[in-house]
C-alpha cells in the first residue's frame, strides 16, 4: 500500500508534459508532483505509474517515492486558471503524488551524457519489460539529482492495458525499444536480464499490483489480470531481450 497524504496547497502547474501535473504541498509537509486521475489517459495512466514505478524501485532503480494524494475540490475552485481549475475539480478524490526532486536537471541526450553500461542496460531491460514507450531522446523522462540518474513519468507504460486482450499481449516483443535513449550505452543487456528477472517473483508482482488504489480499478483490467500479464511477460523475457539486442546491433 502506498503512503496516504492529503493535498493542502496548490503550488504551481508543470506544463512540460501533456497531462498537466502540478507541484502540491501535502499534509505531511512534503512537496509532491501530483498527477491527476482526470488528466490524459485517466486512471489507467496512474495505474501504470504505480506498477512501473514500484517495480523499478524493487529492482534497485531510482524512482521518486510514490504516495496517494487526496484532493478536495475546494482547492480547485480557488484556482483562477480555468483549465487547471476544471482539472482539479474533476480530480477530487484519490490522485498520485511522487516526491519532488528540487533542483533536479533533465537528462540531455544531445549532450551525450555518460551513463554506466550496467545502469543503462538495467533501465533498457526494465522499460522493455513494462513496455514503456516514453524514454526517447525527444522525451527521456530521466533526471539527474544529487549526481544520480532518476526515472520519472511511467504513465505511458503497460500500454496494452488500454486495449482488449491485455494478458494475451504479454509475450509480444517491444519493437519501440529501438528508440530508447539509453540503448546505445546498454552493452550489458544479457547480464541485466539475468540480474533483474529473478527478482520479479510472483509474490513481488502481487505486492506491487496490490499497491494500486482500488478507486482507479473500476474501469480497468482486474487485479488478477495485471498480475497475470506481468508474470507472463517475465516468463517471456527472452522475446523482448532478443528484440532489444537486435535493435542495439542495428545502431552500430
Amino acid at each position: 500500500m502506498l503512503p496516504a497524504t492529503v493535498a493542502i496547497r496548490f503550488v504551481k502547474p508543470l506544463r512540460e508534459g501533456g497531462s498537466l501535473p502540478a507541484i502540491m504541498e501535502c499534509d505531511d509537509g512534503e512537496l509532491r508532483v501530483v498527477k491527476f486521475r482526470s488528466a490524459g489517459q485517466g486512471p489507467r495512466a496512474l495505474i501504470a505509474e504505480v506498477i512501473a514505478g514500484e517495480l523499478g524501485r524493487r529492482l534497485g532503480l531510482r524512482v521518486p517515492a510514490l504516495a496517494t494524494v487526496e484532493l478536495d475540490a475546494v482547492i480547485g475552485r480557488a484556482e483562477p486558471d480555468p483549465e487547471i481549475r476544471d482539472l482539479l475539480v474533476a480530480s477530487a478524490g484519490t490522485n498520485l503524488g511522487m516526491a519532488y526532486l528540487a533542483g533536479a536537471v533533465g537528462f540531455d541526450a544531445a549532450a551525450r551524457e555518460r551513463v554506466a553500461p550496467a545502469l543503462a542496460s538495467s533501465v533498457v531491460w526494465f522499460d522493455a519489460y513494462v513496455t514503456n514507450v516514453d524514454r526517447t531522446a525527444r522525451n527521456p523522462n530521466l533526471l539527474w539529482w544529487r549526481d544520480e540518474l532518476w526515472l520519472i513519468d511511467h504513465g505511458a507504460a503497460l500500454f496494452a492495458h488500454h486495449a482488449d486482450g491485455f494478458v494475451a499481449r504479454a509475450a509480444s516483443p517491444f519493437a519501440m525499444i529501438r528508440d530508447h535513449v539509453l540503448l546505445p550505452a546498454a552493452s550489458e543487456l544479457a547480464a541485466a536480464a539475468e540480474a533483474l528477472r529473478g527478482q520479479l517473483t510472483d509474490a513481488t508482482l502481487r505486492d506491487v499490483v496490490a499497491a494500486v488504489p482500488e478507486a482507479w480499478l473500476a474501469s480497468a483490467p482486474a487485479v488478477d489480470d495485471y498480475v497475470s500479464y506481468l508474470s507472463a511477460r517475465r516468463d517471456a523475457a527472452a522475446v523482448f531481450l532478443e528484440e532489444a539486442g537486435r535493435a542495439r546491433a542495428n545502431l552500430v
